[in-house]
């Protein structure tokens, strides 16, 4: 199955900046941003995190099943996104744990997102709370 795929816009960098508050130049000012060793506006990291977890719900293996965020381990934000980007996710269980409810588990995801060039942008693991399969 082709991964969820999602293409950065001009929306979303401006919708992020304000749900967040985060009006940093870095990504609202392209004059600014000439200036700066990456020569343009770049996404808010946060802003592609939240993208990976809406792509991750596309894939409906999540749908239903989250019952609660518990941590991000060690997210490493290695390359800029810019505005126009394509980035998709990749999540890999790498560990599963009962709890002491049966019906619920904790399931640890390493996850990583790529650009269009099949870079490696960001990646850390997710530690989550998810209904466990009955049978």
């Amino acid at each position: 199955m082709q991964p969820p795929a999602r293409t950065v816009t001009e929306a979303d960098l401006v919708n992020f900046a304000g749900v967040s508050g985060d009006f940093n130049p870095i990504h609202t000012d392209e004059e600014y941003a000439k200036g700066t060793p990456f020569g343009r506006r770049v996404a808010h990291g946060l802003l592609v995190l939240s993208i990976l977890t809406g792509l991750r719900l596309r894939t409906g293996v999540f749908e239903g099943t989250l019952i609660a965020w518990l941590e991000i381990r060690s997210y490493k934000f290695l390359k800029p996104v810019f505005i126009g980007d394509t980035i998709r996710g990749e999540t890999e269980i790498i560990e599963k744990r009962e709890t002491s409810k049966p019906d619920r588990g904790i399931v640890i995801q390493r996850v990583r997102v790529y650009n269009h060039k099949d870079e490696l942008v960001q990646e850390g693991e997710f530690v989550t709370l998810m209904r466990r399969r009955r049978g």
